[in-house]
Parts: C-alpha cells; structure tokens; sequence
C-alpha cells in the first residue's frame, strides 16, 4: 500500500475509484442493458468462431510447410485469445451507430466481425513488439512471447544464445500477426478496396502506431530536455502510439464500413463524412484518456490485478505524461533521483515506491487525473453531439466507463 503522502494529497489507491461523470446521461434501464449484452454476446460469439477458424486455417498451411513452425502460431493464438476486446467491440458500435445491421447466428452479418479480428489481431502484433521494445518478461500474468520462445531454447537446450532466440521468436512472431491483421482486413471486400474510408484509416492507423513507437524509444535516450517538451512529446507519444488505434480508429472503421455498405448504390463515401467526424472527435479522447489510465496503472497498478509487476513501467523507462508532470514539479535532486531510476531494470520496490510518492506529493498524480476527466469531459460532449439511438448511446457510455475507471 502507498502511505499518505507528506502534504497529505489522497493517496493513488484512493483515487483509484474516482467516478468519471457522466453528465445528463441517464443510467441505462435494465432493458437496454439487456439488449446490450445480448448483442455483444452474439457479436462476441462470432468473432470467438471466426478467429477460430482463421488459426485452423493457418495451422493448417504452417503444418504444410513444417510442423516446427508450429510455436509461431501458438504463441500468437495464446496472446490473441486474451484481452478486453476494446478495439472490436468499438469496431461494432460504430457500425452499429452509422446504420449497421446487428449481428445475428446467420453469418452473412458477420463482415463486420471481421473488422473487429484485424484489428485485434493488429493489436496482438503491437503487443509482441512493445513488449521486446520495453523488455517486459510478462504480459497478462504470463511470460511475453519472446520470453516464450526464449524458455524454450533454454528448456530444450539448443545450441547458440537463448536471449537472442527469444528477440527473434518474438519478431517473426509479431510480423506474423500484422501480415495475417491485414489477411483479415483484405477479406472485407468492399470495404478494404483501396481508397474506400476503411482502407485508409485502417492504413494509417499503421503507419501512426509505427511512428509513435519511435517516438516513444526517441524520447527515452534523451539526456535532458525542457519540461514543457518532454510534456508534449508525452502527450504526442499517447496520440498516435496508442489512442488513436485503440479507440478512434476502431470506431470510426466500424463507421466507414456501414456507411460505405449503405452507399453502395448511392454512392461513394467521403472520410470526411459528418459521422465520421464526430466518431473521431469521440474517439481520440477516448483513446487519450484510456492510456493515461494504462499509464497510472503501470506504475500504482497492484500486480495481481494488471498481471505486471509494480512499477514496470519505471524499470522500462517509459517517459509518460505522468512521468513529465512530476519532473516538472519537484526539486532538482529529486528529478535526477527520477531521471536516473528510469529505465533501470534493478529498480528496488523500495525506489519505486519512493517515486509513487514524489508522484502524489508533488500533485502531479492529482494533475493526471485531472486530465484524464478533461478526456471523459471531451468524451461525452462528443457523444452528446452525435446523435446516436437510445441503444449505441447506452453501449458507448457503458464502455466509456470502463475503459476510463478500470484497475486492469
């Protein structure tokens, strides 16, 4: 547990149940919480068969070329099989939101489900890369992929280095999964033609995610920098390494896919679209605030819970928002304390506690989660103006919730 901090600030675990309002949004009845649940069963349901059936299927063609190539697909399947499902299930509520049809037993609802399965399975590939990037050993309570692949070099005693094995596992690994992301994508028809809205923002989600990453890895071998730019090149790194994928992309692919299916004979659909707009201007928020939670929890997350040990992110060295607020506001003997402790892998629990409370001390846990209710603020002004039915506008408040006040 974290002590009171000395200027007696609330502590982050008592922050940690902090409500995000949700203002003129009333809760929803039992019926529509029902209807609800049922759809994303059904939607939940497809999408468990069809990734299914899409490893049968590439179990099958890697047995064909060797059946040791085997590890690769099931590393990949365990990663895949796991997770919150976030992406997918704004993927779906954004179709349903623009006009899409539910998804029902009979598959041929079931296009939209395929949008859902890219883009975990991007996610799944994003993961596999970050985790060799910021060499974390674990992901969701168990060993990462490369640490996978790095057992079992060692289990088997191969020949060569073992470390080394495992970076190359996960690599293939993770190249694999985006390769068969796109497979996945490919498939939507219509909607994947290249031009189409989907096609494009499915697109650039890549190259942002990409680019954000080095960002990210840029932003950790800087010696020393203004607290002002190393706040914004934090605030930079969530947008387009994480938020925008995780949330805005999602929906609004969902959205563009609906409304090119309705077009078809109408017309072609511009990105600019007015619901689009509005899915993105729900969307980035969203996904900014969902990190910002992601980053508290990486350094107050309890291990039992996250599935990571406490204070990974700081043994990583990860320069968040977090990190850029405390900076800003302590002594200089405790920023080089700060500085110097980042991106040591031999952190002490005894250091990493003396961070968290710099962290609260200080307020910059307090000004974190400040922004982070200026996020869920922007979120529900967004989704105020976009007009949606009594049942997406339901769904969306119940996973803004969530995503905004989890522990996990």
């Amino acid at each position: 547990m974290t002590p009171p901090s000395p200027s007696g600030a609330p502590t982050p675990q008592a922050t940690e149940s902090l409500t995000v309002a949700a203002p003129n949004i009333p809760v929803a009845s039992t019926h529509l919480a029902e209807r609800i649940a049922e759809e994303q069963r059904a939607y939940l349901h497809a999408f468990d068969t069809l990734m299914a059936e899409f490893f049968t299927r590439q179990r099958e063609l890697l047995e064909g070329i060797s059946s040791e190539t085997l590890p690769l697909l099931e590393a990949i399947e365990s990663l895949s099989t796991g997770g919150k499902r976030l992406r997918a299930l704004l993927s779906y509520w954004g179709w349903r939101g623009a006009g899409g049809a539910a998804v029902t037993e009979n598959r041929a609802s079931w296009s939209i489900v395929k949008a859902g399965m890219a883009v975990e399975l991007f996610q799944t590939s994003a993961l596999i890369h970050d985790d060799i990037i910021d060499r974390s050993d674990t992901r969701r309570g168990a060993p990462s992929v490369h640490k996978r692949f790095e057992a079992a070099h060692e289990q088997n005693g191969w020949r060569g280095d073992a470390f080394n094995y495992g970076l190359t596992g996960g690599i293939l690994a993770g190249d694999l999964t985006l390769a068969w992301s796109a497979e996945v994508f490919a498939s939507l028809s219509e909607g994947a033609i290249y031009g189409a809205p989907a096609r494009t923002i499915f697109d650039r989600m890549r190259t942002e995610v990409l680019a954000g990453q080095y960002l990210d890895v840029y932003s950790e071998v800087l010696e020393t920098e203004d607290a002002q730019a190393a706040l914004q090149r934090a605030l930079n790194v969530i947008r387009f390494k994480s938020a925008k994928y995780s949330c805005e992309h999602p929906f609004t692919i969902g959205g563009a896919l609906a409304l090119q299916a309705a077009a078809l004979e109408s017309g072609a659909v511009s990105e600019q679209h007015p619901v689009l707009a509005g899915y993105r201007a729900f969307g980035l928020p969203l996904g900014e605030g969902f990190q910002l939670r992601d980053d508290e929890l990486g350094v107050f997350g309890q291990p039992e819970v996250t599935g990571k040990p406490a204070g990974d992110d700081l043994r990583e060295g990860k320069r968040t928002v977090l990190v850029a607020l405390t900076s800003a506001a302590i002594s200089e003997g405790d920023a080089a304390l700060l500085h110097n402790s980042l991106g040591n892998p031999e952190l002490s629990d005894e250091q990493v506690e003396r961070i968290r409370e710099l962290m609260v001390s200080s307020g910059a846990f307090a000004k974190h989660e400040q922004l982070i209710e200026q996020k869920s603020q922007a979120v529900f002004e967004a989704l105020e103006a976009m007009n949606l039915d009594e049942l997406t506008h339901a769904a969306l408040t119940d996973i803004v919730g969530r995503a905004l006040r989890r522990k996990a």
